[in-house]
């Protein structure tokens, strides 16, 4: 009986069983049933043979151990739903052994590595590696985190014979000094000293040590200079505040923004507010001088004020950052004996700290120009001096003052005449310098004004002796100040034996006389 027989008679004895089972492949084909064109052309006839061939390759009930199409236990395929995501987990799989392969391919031997972890589609825990794969985490170099150098075994050496290295040897040493950089403080870059099997010597490594620990002190006294000094622009957390409680409190309307700034302050522009007393009146426009904190420009300046009487017994017992609050009080005292003088300058309106709040020489937040940066008439040069040269004998005689630091840039041209500014370095003339203090800026004066074309300026030594009454004749410079010298150590002198300072001026204008 050949092979179809025997199917077909077995055809018959067969149980109950899927639809694919109960026909052979090599029988006889079934006759066919004739029908209409219209009826092959139907559309509901398609889907209903479709329907009978999925019934018949895909059955609700499939036992495990039957199903050709099962790829793993209990799963059931009978849903697209399961076939799309098996699908899809099929073809991740190989879109990331695709990646793989081109990260080894692009990184090869190099010590610098990229990676596609961020692109791949399936977790490594969750890939079906093969048993000769490694997975892509054991595989993956990081050039930054290179063996560290095996430590020495507590006999101290290793080896044996001609081959024994201690802990002493010298490439053992260097590589551990080099592991040891990793324990400077992170703002030391030390670099990838390990991968480059770097070795360094002790005395290499202990200087090292040594500059990353001063670097990390020098950082750390930075960070508390900036928070308790004030920057470039002056404006440090208490200075903001103290402008705040100014604004907050009516004193000022609004801050502006700078005006200007120097190496010892800046100035800012305000408007002004009301006062709380009705007795003070506060200028439209006011200028805000704040004094930087920072100590570092007044290494020079402590003989405009360790010297002066006013400040001489609270200058020693002052903390040095309280100086400079001093030099802001200093400034306030002077300006205020040259505006009771009537001196053109600004007018005090409130100092707190090393805030100093004066009215504004200008308009509309436009500053009023330098002596300097302003362009005169020849009639105009001639007035500006002459008016100088009666304030600095006002500033001597009446304010007992010497300006100290006068000259073209201290000087503002505003309104048609000049106003003064800037006397927080003014001394008395019985300062130990004030006579070298007033000689420097007779020659300011004098220089600036015969440079400027005014035929009738004075010479700085005439000038000295019209402003101080003092009658000295000297035939050059160097005999002059020899002369100012002299009287000076008199001073000194006659300060120190007697406690006592130079008489007032009469108001005839003559030599200030010694007390014995």
């Amino acid at each position: 009986m050949d092979s179809v027989g025997v199917a077909a008679a077995a055809a018959p004895d067969a149980g109950p069983g899927p639809a694919w089972q109960s026909k052979c492949p090599w029988g006889a084909p079934s006759t066919s049933i004739s029908c209409s064109l219209a009826d092959v052309m139907s559309e509901q006839l398609a889907k209903e043979l479709q329907l009978e061939e999925e019934n018949a390759a895909f059955p609700e009930v499939v036992a495990a151990a039957e199903g050709p199409f099962i790829t793993g236990e209990n799963i059931d395929t009978s849903s697209d739903l399961m076939l799309a995501q098996m699908l899809q987990m099929e073809f991740d799989r190989e879109y990331d052994a695709q990646l793989r392969r081109e990260e080894k391919k692009i990184n090869g031997d190099s010590k610098v590595s990229i990676s596609f972890e961020n692109y791949r589609k399936v977790h490594p825990y969750d890939s079906d590696s093969s048993e000769d794969e490694v997975d892509w985490q054991d595989t993956r170099h990081d050039p930054y985190r290179a063996d560290k150098p095996t430590t020495t075994p507590k006999r101290g050496f290793i080896g044996k014979g001609k081959d024994i290295t201690t802990k002493h040897d010298e490439v053992v040493c260097g590589r551990k000094n080099t592991a040891r950089m990793e324990n400077f403080a992170p703002e030391f870059q030390v670099g990838d000293g390990i991968g480059m099997d770097l070795k360094l010597s002790n005395q290499v490594f202990n200087a090292l040590k040594q500059h990353a620990y001063s670097e990390e002190r020098r950082s750390a006294r930075l960070h508390e200079k900036k928070e308790h000094s004030t920057a470039e622009k002056a404006v440090d957390p208490r200075t903001r505040l103290l402008l705040y409680k100014m604004v907050n409190s009516g004193m000022l309307e609004t801050i502006t923004g700078c005006i200007s700034t120097g190496k010892e302050s800046v100035v800012f522009h305000a408007y002004g507010g009301k006062s709380a007393t009705e007795d003070k009146v506060i200028p439209p426009e006011c200028a805000i001088k704040v004094f930087k904190t920072t100590l570092n420009e007044f290494k020079n300046r402590d003989k405009y004020i360790k010297d002066d009487y006013r400040f001489k017994d609270r200058f020693s017992k002052l903390n040095p950052r309280k100086i400079i609050r001093m030099w802001a009080e200093k400034e306030m005292h002077n300006l205020t004996r040259m505006q009771n003088a009537g001196i053109p300058c600004p007018q005090v309106v409130i100092l707190k700290k090393h805030v100093l709040v004066m009215s504004f020489i200008g308009q509309d937040q436009v500053p009023a120009p330098k002596l300097k940066d302003v362009t005169l008439s020849n009639e105009d040069m001639k007035k500006a001096y002459y008016q100088i040269l009666n304030m600095m004998q006002q500033l001597y005689r009446e304010c007992n003052l010497v300006h100290a630091d006068l000259s073209e840039y201290n000087m503002l041209w505003h309104d048609g005449k000049v106003w003064l500014i800037d006397v927080s370095q003014s001394v008395e003339p019985t300062h130990p310098h004030g006579l070298e203090f007033l000689f420097r800026d007779c020659r300011n004066v004098s220089q600036f004004f015969q440079k400027g074309g005014v035929a009738e300026a004075l010479n700085e030594r005439e000038l000295f002796n019209a402003v101080s009454g003092l009658n000295i004749t000297a035939d050059n410079e160097v005999d002059f100040q020899a002369e100012i010298e002299a009287l000076e150590k008199m001073n000194e002198d006659h300060v120190q034996n007697h406690g006592k300072k130079l008489s007032t001026f009469s108001s005839d204008g003559d030599p200030p006389i010694y007390d014995e």
